[in-house]
């Protein structure tokens, strides 16, 4: 079927008008959101390596009132045994 309703054969493009405004709409919508599923990607990948640095300063935070509380404790022993 055509769009006017003829029961005649052929292309639907011959009595549909091509709308270059709508297309380019569309075309730019789809390039919108490829963009946007690329930043929320790259953003992911940003955030885990966050989250992987993050991990690593609280270990050296750690690591050196771990080192700190060894070296009081160490003194404190000291000081006793005089």
């Amino acid at each position: 079927m055509s769009a006017r309703g003829t029961t005649e054969g052929g292309s639907r493009f011959v009595y549909e008008s091509f709308d270059a405004t709508a297309a380019r709409i569309e075309a730019n919508e789809r390039v919108a959101e490829e963009r946007w599923s690329a930043l929320e990607y790259r953003l992911g990948l940003i955030d885990a390596a966050l989250e992987r640095l993050e991990k690593r300063i609280w270990l050296g935070v750690y690591g050196v009132a771990a080192f700190l509380l060894a070296q009081m404790a160490e003194t404190v022993i000291q000081a006793a045994m005089r």
